[in-house]
């Protein structure tokens, strides 16, 4: 999607986003830190610079962890609404689910597939991304 002009907002509006151009990626990810800050067995993402993401209304809440992993939320009906990692400074994650048109950014890949819950059949004609657990973050 060129020169894509997106938008999206929390479930109370209050979070507001617009985004200039086009995705680097959208996927599936299913470790088990995507799984239990959405409190869903998957989420999906689309990836951005972070210069291409202008957040409009209120900002979002923020928690860092220990492994320089950074999501943010609206304080006030509790959406999640981005992910970043220090170890990729140059992209932001944004939760498909918050745009106002998702058709639009059709998921291209899974990442941690390995974490899958056994059960969910989705999107399995995509390729892995590549993305994996590290041996060494545990």
């Amino acid at each position: 999607m060129k020169d894509a002009k997106l938008s999206g907002h929390c479930y109370c509006g209050a979070i507001r986003f617009e985004i200039n151009g086009a995705s680097d990626w959208v996927g599936h990810c299913h470790c088990e830190s995507c799984r239990r800050a959405s409190g869903s067995v998957m989420t999906t993402f689309a990836g951005f610079r972070p210069d291409q993401v202008v957040f409009t209304g209120a900002m979002p809440n923020r928690y860092t962890t220990a492994d320089g992993v950074t999501r943010s939320f609206c304080g006030q009906c509790g959406s999640p609404v981005a992910y970043e990692n220090a170890q990729r400074p140059d992209e932001i994650h944004l939760q498909l689910g918050l745009f106002d048109q998702p058709e639009r950014l059709p998921p291209q890949n899974h990442s941690f597939l390995e974490e899958k819950v056994d059960w969910l059949h989705a999107d399995e004609h995509l390729p892995a991304s590549g993305w994996t657990q590290d041996p060494d973050s545990n």
